[in-house]
């Protein structure tokens, strides 16, 4: 199997439109720009990138992103093994070499001094200095960095620089409107629609709350766990329970009042 087909998606993901997001991206890769996602937790980032690389036909490497991911995570690192020492190339690398899109997800969970390593790969040298190796890599023609994160997570210590910011053109993602998010979750589910439409109540309610209790609302993805759960057998109020409530909050009072919202919805 050939780098490319490792990382190739075989089947179609599904992905509802928003909006013109499918063409603008489009547009981007055409033109080989880096693009920046940012919107919350469970809205659809890394699905969109997994369809337009699909709709596109190009390998995507995904990175998740954490505090202790070093510059060498990415690029890569020599190995010893009984002949010796070997090279082995980085997911950022790889993608490089290959033509890959790399997906670097919530990026500012990673270090500052990792992410300066994507600088020269985001403007017009298109390439990846492999200091440790002696070699200047040069991008392969269907290279695209694209990259992730949740501002509302955003604080002093975990925000992009504006260096690395201005490199990028971005996308601002939000939960979809209330018809949108209801097709979604009948479509990644198979439940009936009244029922979908009362979850996606449930997460506006939810979403509501946020800034006032809650750090972030229901996402998408967890409605769609309710809704596997109903469609498992489980009773609708205690699969909101468990998939909606109990995972975003400690906090009793915040707990109670989406839990009085789940009894009147499902009443």
């Amino acid at each position: 199997m050939s780098n490319q087909a490792q990382y190739t998606i075989k089947e179609k993901p599904f992905y509802q439109a928003q909006s013109d997001e499918i063409e603008l991206y489009e547009a981007a890769y055409t033109a080989r720009l880096p693009v920046m996602v940012k919107g919350p937790t469970g809205c659809g980032k890394s699905r969109f990138i997994e369809y337009m690389a699909w709709k596109l036909g190009k390998p995507l490497i995904t990175v998740a992103c954490n505090e202790d991911m070093t510059a060498s995570d990415l690029v890569g690192r020599y190995l010893l093994d009984a002949n010796g020492t070997r090279w082995l190339d980085g997911p950022l690398t790889t993608a490089a070499r290959i033509g890959a899109i790399c997906y670097l997800d919530e990026i500012v969970e990673a270090r500052q001094d990792t992410t300066v390593v994507i600088h020269p790969l985001t403007d017009h040298r298109r390439t990846l200095p492999l200091d440790k190796k002696g070699e200047l890599l040069e991008a392969h023609e269907d290279f695209q960095l694209v990259i992730s994160y949740n501002p509302g997570y955003q604080s002093l210590m975990k925000d992009l620089k504006q260096s690395t910011k201005q490199r990028f053109c971005g996308f601002e993602f939000d939960y979809p409107s209330e018809a949108i998010e209801t097709s979604i979750v009948v479509k990644e589910t198979g439940i009936e629609a009244e029922l979908a439409s009362k979850l996606v109540k449930i997460g506006g309610a939810a979403r509501n709350l946020k800034g006032h209790g809650l750090d972030e609302g229901i996402s998408t993805r967890l409605l769609t766990y309710a809704a596997t759960l109903i469609k498992g057998g489980i009773e609708p109020k205690a699969a909101c329970r468990m998939a909606l409530v109990r995972p975003i909050t400690d906090d009793e009072d915040i707990r109670v009042t989406l839990d009085h919202a789940i009894d009147t919805i499902f009443a």
